[in-house]
Parts: C-alpha cells; structure tokens; sequence
C-alpha cells in the first residue's frame, strides 16, 4: 500500500508474520532513502532498515502494509 509520505510514528504491519512496526526514522543516502522501524514490543535486536520505494500513487515499504486509517497527523 503507498502512503503520500513516510512520517515518524506510523504503524507498519510485516506482511509475512502480521507483527507491528514503528517508523523511528526516515532518512536519505546519494539517490535512495530508508525508513528505520523499531517491532512493537519488541527488544534492542527488533531494527530493521528498509528501503523507500517510490510509486505513482505515493510512497511504499516492500513488504510492509500501511495499518493506520488516516495519513494526516
């Protein structure tokens, strides 16, 4: 699913387990740009990196479902 932007503090589902992310960070290296996600309840290990795709209808995570209702914060 492809969000307008990527903001602090939205809730990620991983499609391939159904567990809860937080994005604590989005950031840019050269031509790329990545989203830092912390696992909802989960410990220090519980980081991943994930590169932003950018689509017509907006921006996505690969492998990631948007889970909030609303875009606007």
């Amino acid at each position: 699913m492809a969000v307008s932007k990527i903001q602090l503090g939205q809730l990620w589902r991983l499609d391939e387990t159904g567990d809860h992310w937080l994005v604590t960070k989005s950031y840019s290296e050269a031509f790329s740009s990545y989203a830092v996600l912390r696992k909802v309840g989960g410990g220090e290990a519980d980081i991943r990196r994930v590169k932003i795709e950018r689509a017509s209808d907006g921006v996505r995570l690969p492998g990631f479902t948007f889970t909030q209702e609303s875009e606007t914060f």
